[in-house]
């Protein structure tokens, strides 16, 4: 993606939160040059932020996400079982945007509909080894209630639903009829090893640097460390 169309479609983001009454953390609000100070090493460490993603598709309207990670713990914190063991995200998706098929290896999530639209899911559950089961149903618990649906089997979350989703649980979601607000809390979040996508894609997105950064992603705080 070029950065000028990351700049526009954070700041879109921000206004979209603000509209819905929620207010970011102040290092929301910093400045990319702001990320390079000894202060926030911590915010840089524990991938907390600004992330866009369009999984390399070049379509970013149909198959992407924005994100805020406001707070995640470690590895070695969850591993101990001890300390920051969690993990809070807030996603902007957009009306027929998708977050395509994928599941995770370690982390459990309850994503929750917090305002907008319908939040769509397309469940499967894993095979013995890992992969996509397309006859077994999936059995997820959504506010406290077990549900089953078939595999490949559509779940629909009006504002103020959730459903929690272990590891090997296979989804996909969307908005539907109007944009989303969700919420996601978690185990530790690990994009960069715990995710596995079908078929295979990337996480992050290449950046073309046609403009100044508005807001630096957590993809770029390996350059902002140095």
């Amino acid at each position: 993606m070029k950065r000028s169309q990351i700049n526009t479609v954070l700041e879109e983001a921000d206004v979209f939160l603000r509209s819905h009454g929620f207010a970011l953390p102040p290092f929301a609000h910093l400045p990319p040059e702001a990320m390079h100070a000894p202060d926030y090493a911590e915010i840089r460490a524990r991938q907390l932020g600004w992330d866009l993603t369009d999984f390399d598709s070049g379509d970013f309207a149909r198959k992407g996400l924005v994100l805020f990670t406001l707070r995640n713990g470690t590895l070695p914190e969850l591993a101990a079982g001890a300390g920051m063991v969690y993990c809070e995200k807030v996603i902007v998706l957009r009306d027929g945007q998708h977050c395509p098929m994928h599941r995770h290896f370690r982390k459990t999530e309850g994503i929750i509909n917090r305002a907008g639209g319908a939040l769509v899911l397309e469940l499967f559950a894993s095979d013995p080894d890992g992969a996509r089961d397309l006859s077994a149903p999936v059995e997820v618990i959504c506010d406290g209630i077990a549900r089953q649906l078939p595999a490949g089997g559509l779940l629909r979350l009006a504002p103020g639903e959730s459903v929690t989703l272990r590891p090997g649980d296979w989804h996909a979601f969307w908005a539907e009829g109007a944009d989303c607000l969700v919420g996601e809390v978690s185990t530790v979040n690990d994009d960069v090893h715990d995710n596995r996508f079908d078929p295979e894609l990337p996480r992050f997105s290449d950046v073309i640097e046609d403009a100044t950064p508005w807001r630096l992603l957590v993809s770029d705080y390996p350059e902002a460390a140095r």
